[in-house]
């Protein structure tokens, strides 16, 4: 369990609430919650309704569809905040990769502090783009791999050049 000094200082290194007064975010940290995985745990799973954001404490996860890894997080970082801003189900599952501590913020938290500071919205809109940029690129690099494998592979292959004439 962090201090509440402690989790003031945590919570004022997360990308998504740098920018936030420090007035705002000692109540932000006041009122989310802390839990505890156990390695190889499964926080979430792809299609669970979900309403919080995840912030890691301590410990790392992977983001991943079934086999298929997205992302790692490790201390800092955050996952879960699509389900922040929609109805939809979670769009991929959760899993430690050690034991883990998070601070949990709710929808409902998030809302009541978006309307006092709207400055939060801002910032976890810009760092939600920021890994869609990340991801677009990454598919891209994939995709032109794959399309220099397969001109690779079409280049027909030609006789041996003759210095003879």
């Amino acid at each position: 369990m962090l201090s509440s000094f402690d989790r003031l200082l945590f919570v004022r290194g997360v990308p998504i609430f740098q920018e936030l007064r420090d007035d705002f975010l000692v109540r932000l940290a006041s009122i989310m919650d802390e839990v505890a995985f156990n390695s190889n745990h499964t926080i979430f799973t792809a299609g669970q309704e979900g309403r919080s954001l995840y912030i890691l404490v301590s410990g790392s996860v992977r983001v991943h569809n079934g086999d298929r890894v997205l992302a790692h997080v490790e201390k800092g970082g955050f996952f879960g905040e699509m389900a922040l801003f929609d109805a939809e189900p979670r769009s991929a599952s959760v899993t430690t990769l050690e034991p883990c501590e998070c601070l949990i913020l709710t929808q409902q938290q998030l809302y009541e502090a978006i309307d006092e500071i709207p400055d939060i919205a801002v910032n976890i809109i810009r760092l939600m783009s920021r890994r869609i940029r990340d991801l677009n690129h990454k598919l891209d690099a994939q995709r032109n791999q794959a399309n220099a494998a397969q001109a690779i592979g079409q280049i027909p292959q030609t006789a041996p050049f003759s210095a003879s004439h």
